[in-house]
């Protein structure tokens, strides 16, 4: 029962995330959007590891790649990285204070940044200028109530 709780809550979750981030937003705005689909892979890698983790990133990320039209598996490869290291560091990141959480958020995000950045940059395509790198600290500052949210979550569950 709760299992199935867990994962209605995930794909609900992740969904939401998705629609929010592929939906058409001016530019002005489209530039400070923060990348819900991988902090919503962040937060259920870290929260329920079993349930979300490395799949839960390459499905999402393979679902980015569809949509944008971007190189197939670009999306996918980063998503996995990112929940692959937050599931490794799951035990040791819930338990540390906010700072530190929305550190290594902000590290995760960067590093999903960078992988994206990289095949971009192989593959030929634009790389972006220093807009490109601005929603990893939109996200940064969006994850303090993400970590809210996942105590709460913590809570519930016990």
């Amino acid at each position: 029962m709760i299992a199935s709780t867990v994962r209605s809550r995930l794909v609900l979750t992740t969904l939401a995330a998705f629609v929010l981030q592929v939906l058409p937003l001016p530019f002005w705005l489209a530039a400070i959007r923060p990348p819900l689909a991988v902090i919503a892979v962040i937060f259920w890698s870290l929260i329920a590891p079993r349930v979300g983790g490395i799949t839960l990133g390459f499905v999402t990320g393979l679902a980015l790649d569809v949509y944008r039209g971007a190189v197939f598996g670009q999306h996918a490869l980063a998503l996995s990285l990112v929940a692959y290291i937050a599931v490794r560091q799951h035990l040791l990141v819930r338990n540390k204070p906010l700072f530190e959480q929305t550190v290594f958020a902000a590290a995760l995000l960067f590093a999903s940044e960078a992988v994206s950045w990289a095949i971009d940059g192989w593959t030929g395509n634009a790389a972006g200028g220093w807009m490109r790198w601005l929603p990893i600290l939109v996200g940064s500052l969006l994850w303090p109530l993400t970590a809210a949210w996942q105590a709460s979550e913590n809570r519930a569950r016990r």
